[in-house]
């Protein structure tokens, strides 16, 4: 018995991968066997790129609250510390945004980490 080639589902496959990686260059988006192979990197990049932005955020958030506190005679280790030790649980994303937006509270948090390290 021949093998099909032709058939509803194969074109159905194949017209799927093609929607997928429209925007590729070249034969990557008219040709179907690498076609394929972009969209299964294209897609195993996406996954590994959802975690890493979590990683980025995070470094991004931790470097502006460095800077922040180094204006004000303090590293940011010290100042973790600091929040740690006088029971104030706020999140980076939250300290790097008062660090940007509200200098004045963000200045009472960094006195309030340096009272309760002496």
């Amino acid at each position: 018995m021949p093998r099909a080639v032709s058939g509803t589902v194969s074109k159905h496959k194949v017209r799927t991968v093609l929607k997928y990686t429209k925007g590729f260059r070249g034969a990557r988006s008219k040709l179907f066997r690498p076609a394929k192979n972009a969209m299964i990197k294209a897609l195993s990049n996406a996954y590994v790129g959802r975690k890493q932005k979590k990683r980025i955020f995070r470094q991004l958030w931790i470097a502006r609250i460095n800077a922040a506190c180094r204006n004000e005679g303090i590293t940011y280790s010290v100042f973790m510390n600091g929040l740690k030790k006088a029971n104030i649980n706020i999140n980076r994303k939250n300290l790097s945004n008062l660090a940007i937006e509200n200098i004045d509270a963000f200045k009472q948090l960094i006195e309030s980490a340096k009272a309760a390290l002496k």
